[in-house]
């Protein structure tokens, strides 16, 4: 990616005052990283303890108050609440006249872009959707990983320049999202970004079941090399016994999954079938290996505790891989996908509230690639 060049005198936002509606895990970040830029934190909202020492640690001497109140002080209003929860609020509070012409009003949703804004919009707000593509611990160390973040940005056209201004000097990469594109590009960065996290932590689980001492230190250079490969190389970097067609090793995987941890078994099919799938389309599994292969798969699917179903059949040399399986997900097909944010959510997720904390739960990393809650 272009670096993107620095922003000239006339293109930069007036210093705002910023306020923040829901001090879960991103928004107290953005708005310390606008401070950094010469805008001023004026106000922000959150009823937890952890939202309370968010905000005491990333925005220290800045009041908590109601969500109203936030409104009528900031001139620039981050709604950083959960996916679920934005509507509902961006419709009460233009309901009660909190919304005022002229006031910027930004949410970090993947999944949305400026229309769920619409109601503040019609009451004289300025929409924008300004979605950081990473992981947010609520933590002063989020502020620094913001230099370089893609964000995804809607705006109305007329907008655009503030928008990206603001991403600029939030230290990020502003990187235009259409409007109707918001929840697929939000599915794709939960595909990478969750589900990651969830391949590597059962991947430690059974390294440490496996007898290794130190599954993070093993893995560590192993996951840095592949995901480099992958972000340079895309399919081409596929490796391993399904990308080679070893359908006995395969196989063997899958036993030894059914012994040691079977709830692991739908997980490995899922993606190995998709790998294998990938691999074939792109010329690097043999179509004669291919065969055997998704014979296993097969198989293994219909294995103990899993119902019956056919297998795919074998895709002829030429013909690419065989069409996707489109009915319920069962162990041996690949996982229905849900809602990115049924986490996430990165980011996205990411915006189901977590235990006890409404603004977006426990202090743990959150959110995925999803900014926004949290």
């Amino acid at each position: 990616m272009n670096p993107t060049p620095p922003l000239e005198a006339q293109d930069r936002p007036a210093r705002l005052t910023v306020g923040v509606v829901g001090a879960g895990r991103v928004g107290p970040a953005l708005a310390a990283a606008l401070k950094l830029a010469g805008h001023r934190p004026i106000a922000v909202s959150g009823v937890s303890d952890a939202s309370v020492r968010r905000a005491a640690e990333l925005l220290p001497d800045v009041p908590l108050v109601t969500p109203a109140e936030v409104l009528a002080r900031a001139d620039l209003v981050l709604l950083t609440v959960p996916d679920d929860a934005l509507a509902d609020l961006v419709a009460g509070l233009a309901e009660t006249g909190a919304v005022r012409p002229g006031q910027l009003l930004v949410h970090t949703s993947g999944r949305y872009g400026t229309a769920v804004l619409d109601p503040a919009t019609r009451a004289g707000a300025l929409p924008l959707a300004l979605h950081p593509a990473m992981t947010f611990t609520g933590t002063s160390v989020d502020v620094q990983r913001l230099a370089g973040c893609s964000f995804g940005v809607t705006a109305p056209e007329e907008l655009r320049m503030a928008a990206e201004a603001l991403v600029i000097e939030m230290g990020g990469e502003p990187e235009w999202i259409a409007e109707s594109a918001r929840p697929l590009y939000h599915a794709a960065l939960a595909i990478g970004a969750n589900h990651l996290v969830t391949l590597v932590a059962q991947s430690m689980e059974l390294l440490a079941d496996a007898g290794v001492r130190a599954p993070d230190r093993m893995l560590g250079p192993l996951l840095g090399a592949a995901l480099d490969n992958a972000l340079r190389s895309g399919d081409a970097a596929l490796t391993g016994p399904v990308a080679r067609g070893d359908a006995g090793t395969v196989a063997a995987h899958v036993a030894e999954l059914r012994r040691h941890s079977p709830q692991s078994v739908a997980g490995y099919l899922a993606m190995a079938r998709t790998t294998a799938d990938r691999a074939l389309a792109h010329g690097l599994l043999k179509p004669e290996l291919a065969e055997d292969l998704l014979g296993v798969l097969a198989d293994a699917g219909n294995g103990p505790g899993t119902a019956a179903r056919p297998g795919p059949g074998p895709a002829a040399p030429g013909t690419g891989p065989a069409a996707p399986d489109t009915g319920p997900a069962t162990p041996g097909s690949p996982e229905s996908p849900g809602s990115p944010e049924s986490p996430d959510s990165p980011d996205g997720r990411d915006h189901a509230p977590d235990g006890p904390d409404p603004d977006h739960g426990p202090d743990t990393p959150d959110h995925g690639p999803e900014g926004g809650d949290r």
